[in-house]
């Protein structure tokens, strides 16, 4: 199985920022954690620009239109078919 995107390079940048901090020393192990947090840090902010620019996108604007105006209609056919029904039910004899 291969890793999904973004998996690899996690586990491929502890390792190497360990080596390369010398974690090997208990005073240096210090640095390393500094140095893993601001990565997770600035990936994360990228992460949230990266979703930003697609929610905000002209495509995302558009699919959120169209779902929202078929939501409409899909509920106007469902209350068409209510009232049709319910007339039929009026118009079934009873035993």
């Amino acid at each position: 199985k291969q890793p999904r995107r973004g998996q690899w390079g996690l586990g491929c940048i502890v390792p190497t920022l360990f080596v390369l901090a010398g974690a090997d020393a208990p005073d240096k192990t210090d640095v390393v954690v500094k140095k893993v947090q601001e990565y997770v840090k600035q990936a994360t902010e990228a992460v949230k620009t990266a979703f930003t620019t697609v929610h905000e996108s002209e495509a995302a604007q558009q699919a959120r239109r169209w779902m929202s105006d078929n939501a409409n209609l899909v509920k106007q056919h469902l209350a068409r078919l209510k009232e049709q029904l319910a007339e039929l039910w009026k118009l079934t004899p009873t035993a």
